[in-house]
């Protein structure tokens, strides 16, 4: 086949390279992001970052509010000429009237192996849960959550010191490499159905999903603080004032959930419900993050403090 016209559905940062990649190879006939958002202290309209960027290099727009029964949106992309629309985080539900549109439909570039960790979320759940091993599939886009048939997948393994922000940035290249290729191959790549009974789900976080479980083994408050780092980053409690908590890691030590064990240059030792870590750095509300002797120190913290135990509503 000729080499096929793309629009391109996307809309945050982490978007950006997968779209550059298109770029570079294929004629990029319509970008499609999520409208204008209030932003910052004084709410000033700001696109959203792969917005910006086409609107940089001058690539054809749109904005939808809605998509659902949006025909003057619908006959937009019809009339680019698209062979093929891809889609990477750009955040609204696609109604499968637009799903035909293109002679090739959508393909999507999920940051998990499918069916594994289908939803919104699949980076930091993967850290939230300890998986060693991740990737990214490229699917064919049905009506379903994350449920079309699988195109290509590649496996990445997760080096442990990694946050969020370092494994978006792996997922990122990765994605940018393998959508690349699938387009490359449009016509003569074999779906593949997903097994739905092995599907696990990565749903929207949530500020909660970032207070620290004290009771919780060791490992897993560090699993936590990997997986929440971009956002809602890592809270905790000391007498009902709220703390950021930053560069948490494993140490040794043992006590009662949430207790101080030792103050010193390189951090607080804190106890979990099994094992203890250490914090490099605490930001009170209001305040720039310190180092946590420091912080300790200036609060009256020390051996014997405990942090107050936060424990999720039961569901």
């Amino acid at each position: 086949m000729t080499s096929p016209r793309v629009a391109f559905f996307g809309s945050p940062a982490f978007a950006l390279p997968v779209l550059e990649a298109i770029r570079e190879h294929f004629e990029v006939v319509l970008v499609v992001a999520q409208p204008d958002k209030p932003v910052g202290r004084g709410l000033k309209l700001t696109p959203p970052p792969v917005a910006a960027r086409a609107a940089e290099l001058g690539l054809p727009l749109a904005q939808p509010k809605k998509l659902r029964g949006n025909v003057t949106f619908e006959e937009r992309l019809r009339e680019s000429g698209a062979d093929v629309a891809v889609t990477c985080a750009y955040g609204k539900i696609l109604p499968g009237s637009l799903l035909t549109v293109p002679r090739y439909g959508f393909l999507n570039t999920h940051t998990s192996l499918l069916p594994a960790y289908r939803g919104a979320a699949p980076i930091q759940w993967a850290l939230i849960r300890g998986e060693t091993v991740t990737g990214t599939t490229i699917m064919q886009t049905d009506e379903g959550m994350d449920t079309g048939p699988i195109l290509l997948q590649e496996p990445l393994p997760i080096a442990p010191q990694w946050t969020s922000l370092e494994l978006a940035d792996a997922l990122g290249a990765q994605a940018s490499r393998l959508i690349v290729e699938a387009l490359s191959r449009l016509s003569d790549l074999s779906p593949t159905p997903q097994d739905d009974s092995r599907a696990t789900h990565a749903p929207m976080l949530v500020k909660e999903d970032g207070f620290v479980r004290w009771g919780d083994d060791a490992r897993a408050v560090v699993n936590r603080y990997r997986g929440v780092a971009a956002w809602p980053q890592t809270t905790a409690f000391l007498g009902g004032a709220r703390l950021k908590l930053g560069g948490l890691s494993l140490a040794e030590g043992s006590g009662q959930p949430g207790e101080v064990l030792r103050v010193e240059e390189g951090g607080l030792t804190v106890a979990c419900g099994t094992g203890a870590v250490r914090v490099r750095t605490v930001q009170p509300e209001a305040r720039k993050a310190q180092p946590a002797q420091v912080w300790a120190q200036g609060a009256g913290v020390g051996p014997g403090t405990r942090f107050d135990v936060w424990e999720p509503d039961p569901a």
